[in-house]
């Protein structure tokens, strides 16, 4: 069985949803026979490359609130990030263009070493000081290398920009087609949807149906679940 994942490195829900989704994935007895597969979503995508601000200056202009508003959304979010066991900062983040990250992503995949790209960029991001767009590409070729790529692929594909491009795009085109109209979205053997960063209970639930069932794609709506847009990322209020 496969599972798809589209997912935006600048997404904390996708950074939160992915250990929830671990988490079923962990306990699922056909662990072993199923094939997970990172899709790439720009939430961002007119973003230029160079465009880099702080994580709150971004959430207050998108969303109009206050600092402290979105400050005490990062807050929340570094609580449920911890609920998890995972590490997030609620200060001092950057924001910005993430289309070479999704790039590499696919080099990554095609040597087998997807998920812990994912999961480098994912860190980087959310819960290390260093910046993963500021420092420029060599902060990229870093962590690929931390994560098992050759360092020379990996600036060989940051030095073309249309290497993968091509790959990045087919998908974000796919989401479309499939009704995805934020990440984290997680598509189970093209029978089942599941939307935002649901508790694992609900990837449990979805793991099991699509396991024993042939039809069509469903989306499994358990009502509003975090997740990013276009438009921005959710900022919890719990």
């Amino acid at each position: 069985m496969r599972v798809e994942i589209w997912s935006d490195i600048a997404c904390p829900w996708c950074y939160v949803g992915k250990a929830r989704f671990e988490k079923a994935l962990d306990a699922f007895p056909h662990r072993d026979q199923v094939e997970v597969v990172h899709r790439s979503f720009e939430l961002d995508p007119g973003r230029a490359k160079g465009d880099i601000q702080p994580v709150i200056t971004m959430l207050t202009r998108k969303y109009g609130m206050s600092e402290a508003q979105a400050q005490a959304g990062e807050e929340n979010l570094g609580a449920q990030a911890a609920a998890e066991g995972l590490d997030y900062r609620t200060e001092g983040r950057d924001h910005g263009n993430t289309f070479d990250m999704h790039r590499l992503l696919h080099l990554a995949k095609e040597q087998g070493r997807q998920d812990a790209l994912i999961q480098a960029f994912y860190r980087a991001n959310f819960a290390e000081e260093r910046s993963v767009f500021a420092e420029g590409d060599e902060r990229l070729v870093e962590l690929a290398v931390a994560a098992g790529l050759d360092a020379d692929d990996v600036r060989n594909v940051l030095a073309d920009p249309d290497a993968y491009a091509d790959d990045v795009r087919a998908d974000e085109r796919e989401a479309a087609e499939l009704g995805a109209g934020g990440v984290p979205f997680f598509v189970l053997d093209r029978k089942f949807g599941v939307s935002g960063a649901q508790p694992a209970e609900v990837f449990t639930q979805a793991l099991t149906q699509a396991w024993g069932d042939r039809s069509p794609l469903q989306l499994i709506d358990q009502g509003d679940a975090d997740a990013c847009g276009p438009d921005g990322c959710a900022v919890p209020q719990r």
